[in-house]
């Protein structure tokens, strides 16, 4: 049996991730490994928490003693685990270096002392920055523009670096903006989502004219899934969406799902360093057979439809300390 070392499985895409591959490979066991930060939450996994092929342990991957053995009993390691946000990556950077960077460095130590089959580092196309036309491909610069993108590229260098001198069989994928089930609510869909619920104002970015490249939260594990059984070490995958959005289009479909109006927008101090457009080009994944499944169109209003009958689960969230003085602090300057 096929045993997987999910890290930072108990946030959005980890536990979307978790759940599909026990779904589909029924020969796998899962050992999520999470520290259950403020995005991360046992809530996620409610589905999957009695299957036995399942076991969580809570830890931090900056932590040695945390990740040592889990990694020795793992055949492949997927490392979700990281600061995501990058509005909180301007108002507290060192979060983001510790574990973005810290983080990957004490799992490449593990996976150095403990030989894994293979590794995968999860992360972003925000390491390409702006992409002002075209698509981004593999072989392009790296660009980040924000703590945030900066630590993620830093953290998927360092892994490709073991794999070049110590051998470590890293594999780095760089998804687009994803969106779905179980994400936490201080990022635009659920955000703008929960706000309409709450009739509280939509806090759009700017003219809202930013573009983002949107892809489902279950056709970036189907493409997880693709490298790990498919790619080859030492190489880079895009998981794009082929679905180019300006932000203001989410929100105007959020308010038509959600039956409220457009008066909720309110047009805010835009983000230091924002990036205009992201756009990636996903040919080398579709070379091994990835497809993608999900229609925008439709996985958007259901992801919406999911926020509305789920209140409990994301007032939870919002209403805790943490959540409103984060909200407090980065919005009471952009009225």
């Amino acid at each position: 049996m096929k045993h997987l070392l999910v890290t930072g499985g108990a946030g959005f895409i980890g536990s979307n991730f978790v759940r599909y591959m026990l779904n589909k490979h029924s020969d796998y066991k899962i050992t999520v490994l999470d520290a259950l930060t403020y995005a991360g939450h046992t809530e996620n996994l409610e589905d999957v928490w009695n299957d036995p092929r399942f076991r969580f342990i809570k830890g931090d991957i900056r932590k040695a003693q945390d990740v040592q053995e889990p990694i020795r009993e793992a055949d492949v390691v997927v490392n979700f685990a990281a600061e995501t946000h990058v509005d909180r990556s301007i108002c507290d950077p060192e979060a983001f270096i510790t574990t973005d960077i810290l983080g990957v460095y004490t799992l490449m130590e593990a996976c150095r002392r403990n030989p894994v089959e293979l590794f995968v580092q999860v992360s972003t196309d925000e390491v390409y920055g702006d992409i002002e036309s075209g698509y981004a491909k593999e072989t392009d610069p790296v660009s980040p523009n924000s703590p945030y993108s900066a630590s993620k590229a830093g953290g998927e260098l360092l892994a490709r670096a073991y794999w070049r001198t110590y051998g470590v069989p890293v594999i780095v994928t760089r998804g687009s903006n994803t969106y779905g089930p179980y994400q936490q609510p201080e990022k635009l869909i659920p955000l703008f989502v929960t706000n309409a619920m709450e009739n509280k104002p939509l806090p759009v970015y700017g003219d809202g004219m930013q573009i983002r490249d949107w892809l489902h939260v279950l056709d970036h594990c189907s493409g997880i899934e693709t490298v790990m059984l498919k790619g080859k070490p030492g190489e880079i995958y895009n998981i794009g969406g082929d679905n180019l959005r300006p932000n203001i289009e989410i929100v105007k479909i959020i308010l038509e799902v959600t039956g409220k109006d457009e008066s909720l927008i309110r047009h805010v101090e835009d983000r230091p360093g924002h990036d205009r457009r992201y756009a990636l080009d996903s040919s080398k994944l579709l070379s091994l057979g990835w497809r993608r499944e999900h229609d925008f169109e439709t996985g958007i209003r259901e992801t919406i439809r999911w926020y509305m009958q789920n209140q409990e689960w994301w007032r939870r969230i919002k209403e805790s300390e943490e959540h409103k003085k984060f909200a407090e602090q980065w919005y009471a300057t952009r009225q």
